[in-house]
């Protein structure tokens, strides 16, 4: 099922007379509505953050109406350290289980390179080793369906800021080695923030999706977050939902609609979430008003995520939080 969108007066970005640019927006409505799989493939080797997922719950999702989900995986985890950089059978054998699934349940699939820290920390050392990790992930996934997206490098951050645009160039001539249309996704500088839109120099692609990612304010989407610094990690009942506040969402991403009809590029909101120590009603309210925006300006979305801190669905209890699962779907 695809998702039905509002039009817009920016909503009209999509090229006319170019009909490989016209493709890229087809492949990008096909992305629809999304849940991540976090704090599941994405996670260190040998942790566990406590996320089970199953593949049973690819059914679940399907059923709940997503059209897609993303999958974070942490690569660099399972590759070699020295060329050729070779990525581990069995790291490769797990993600096929879940390309095979997620097929079955007729979902789309985001499959990217996660929580790379050497790449954003010392991305002239390890930019060899990013396209090799892509130049591997692109030849064995060549013969997959137009059901599979790639997405290169998730937030790049620190170090990688100052380099990203040409490291984004050497990950994508590796996959299109041996995927020459495959739809690539790739986002900004700074946590793909959409006030960084300005800073990204993308190649003459035809077939590049543009994410961004949506937390602001930061203080009421990760209040209470252990990971989080000390000021935000000790708020607690913040609520959102002002005018001021929703001018302010608003406003963002009318800017990143404005970008993507200059650019002639589509866009992916590949993450948004409020954090469970935020109030409810508040999570709520905040999740609908993204999802509305995406839909005014005819973005592709991902919520962050299924079954973790942010979860719209409680593993312990197996169903759905109803309220934020209403906020997602609202208009289907």
């Amino acid at each position: 099922m695809i998702a039905m969108f509002v039009g817009s007066s920016l909503a009209a970005a999509e090229p006319t007379e170019n009909t490989e640019r016209s493709d890229i927006f087809d492949a990008n409505r096909r992305l629809g509505r999304g849940v991540n799989l976090g704090n599941f493939l994405e996670v260190p080797r040998e942790q566990n953050w406590g996320v089970d997922i199953a593949e049973s719950h690819l059914k679940l999702i399907r059923q709940a109406g997503f059209d897609s989900i993303r999958m974070p995986a942490k690569w660099s985890d399972y590759a070699a350290t020295e060329a050729p950089y070779t990525i581990e059978p069995a790291f490769f054998a797990r993600i096929d289980r879940w390309l095979d699934r997620a097929e079955q349940e007729k979902l789309n699939v985001v499959l990217n390179v996660h929580h790379y820290d050497g790449l954003d920390d010392q991305p002239e050392t390890h930019a060899a080793r990013f396209a090799a990790i892509w130049t591997q992930i692109g030849q064995r996934y060549r013969s997959r369906g137009d059901w599979l997206y790639f997405e290169l490098h998730n937030e790049p951050h620190d170090q990688l800021n100052d380099h990203w645009n040409a490291i984004l160039r050497q990950g994508l001539a590796a996959v299109r080695k041996s995927n020459p249309t495959r739809p690539v996704i790739v986002g900004p500088i700074r946590w793909n923030q959409i006030a960084e839109l300005t800073q990204l120099d993308l190649p003459d692609d035809p077939n590049l999706i543009v994410t961004v990612h949506m937390y602001n304010p930061h203080e009421f989407t990760h209040q209470g977050a252990s990971w989080a610094g000390p000021k935000v990690r000790s708020i607690r009942g913040r609520t959102w939902g002002s005018d001021q506040e929703r001018a302010a969402l608003e406003e963002e991403f009318q800017k990143a609609a404005e970008w993507g009809k200059s650019n002639s590029r589509p866009l992916f909101l590949g993450e948004f979430g409020a954090y469970g120590a935020a109030p409810q009603e508040s999570r709520v309210r905040w999740t609908k008003a993204v999802v509305e925006q995406t839909e005014k300006y005819q973005m592709s979305w991902a919520y962050w995520e299924f079954a973790a801190g942010f979860g719209v669905y409680d593993l312990q209890q197996e169903r759905w939080r109803d309220d934020l699962l209403g906020a997602l779907m609202q208009s289907r």
